[in-house]
């Protein structure tokens, strides 16, 4: 990926040594992410034009046109959501890695967070609207976030009560020998898979999907749930087609470092490499081949409307 060189972005903030603190928000993580949440579109307006259309159609497809519970109230909670399983040993402290690594990592988030930016103001401009800028934390161990206690060995989450993306740069060493998912643009996509939780959240997608969860069975919740992931996953390719059109950052090889990432945090495979079994009523991100399936959608056709998640009859 090419990215050095380019602009870093100003709304990095980094925690880094400071510990984690006591509790906040709505409390612990539950071993999990919190993604989604509520929001309205900058300005007031919740989703218009061709991104007002996309969450109105597509969740009325798939909650059986009920406008009415669709629409009403964009002030949803975030949901956990498993994303990585804990070390063995349950083990959530710092994983450290060297200094050197992790001043250029935190450079490379920089860069790759401020692509996220240019792309997704482009994108909302065209629709009329303004692009309200997520911040990006990073931590390392623990950090206190307005949805709670966020840990290493949950992963990178975005919490929408603050809409700030954490990060504890260590994972990425996780994702290179843990997930066997090396590569720059694989750590790239963890990033625009988090601002895509982001957009949702602007966009009204987030509130709307949390209203229905939280009418719904655990089964049925999870199956939802699933759906966001993947539409945040489109997103992340969306985000790749644009930034390479603008900018050229696509090198030989980094679409193929995005796809065997999304595949190695399948929910299939996560749960065959810890429990030796999969449960598919459990799943909340999808399976590997559904994750590569949205995010080869997102960076082949470019275009928000073609992550439409919640109108399609096959995931």
């Amino acid at each position: 990926m090419r990215w050095r060189g380019g602009r870093r972005s100003q709304n990095v903030e980094d925690r880094r040594g400071q510990g984690g603190g006591g509790l906040g928000g709505l409390g612990g993580m539950l071993g999990g992410r919190r993604s989604g949440g509520g929001g309205r579109m900058p300005g007031g307006k919740a989703g218009g034009g061709l991104i007002g259309i996309l969450v109105i159609v597509g969740l009325s497809l798939l909650f059986g046109g009920d406008l009415g519970a669709i629409l009403g109230g964009l002030n949803g909670g975030g949901t956990p959501a498993t994303y990585a399983p804990a070390p063995p040993g349950g083990a959530t402290g710092p994983r450290q890695t060297g200094r050197a690594e992790q001043d250029e990592l935190a450079e490379f988030v920089a860069v790759v967070l401020a692509d996220t930016e240019d792309v997704w103001h482009g994108l909302f401009q065209a629709e009329g609207v303004t692009y309200r800028e997520p911040k990006l934390v990073l931590f390392d161990g623990a950090v206190n976030s307005a949805c709670g206690m966020g840990q290493a060995a949950m992963g990178p989450f975005y919490c929408p009560g603050d809409e700030k993306v954490y990060i504890d740069l260590s994972f990425y060493r996780d994702l290179r020998e843990r997930f066997r998912a090396p590569g720059d643009f694989a750590q790239a996509y963890v990033i625009a898979h988090e601002v895509g939780h982001h957009v949702q959240t602007l966009i009204g997608v987030a509130a709307k999907v949390n209203e229905e969860k939280r009418r719904a069975s655990q089964a049925e919740a999870n199956a939802i749930q699933v759906r966001m992931e993947l539409q945040a996953d489109c997103f992340a390719g969306v985000w790749a087609f644009h930034a390479d059109r603008a900018r050229g950052i696509l090198e030989a090889g980094d679409i193929a470092e995005a796809l065997e990432a999304a595949r190695a945090i399948g929910d299939d495979r996560l749960q065959r490499q810890s429990q030796g079994r999969i449960t598919p009523e459990s799943f909340t991100h999808g399976t590997s081949a559904q994750r590569e399936r949205w995010f080869k959608r997102g960076v082949s056709e470019g275009k928000v409307s073609a992550c439409n998640t919640f109108g399609a009859n096959d995931l």
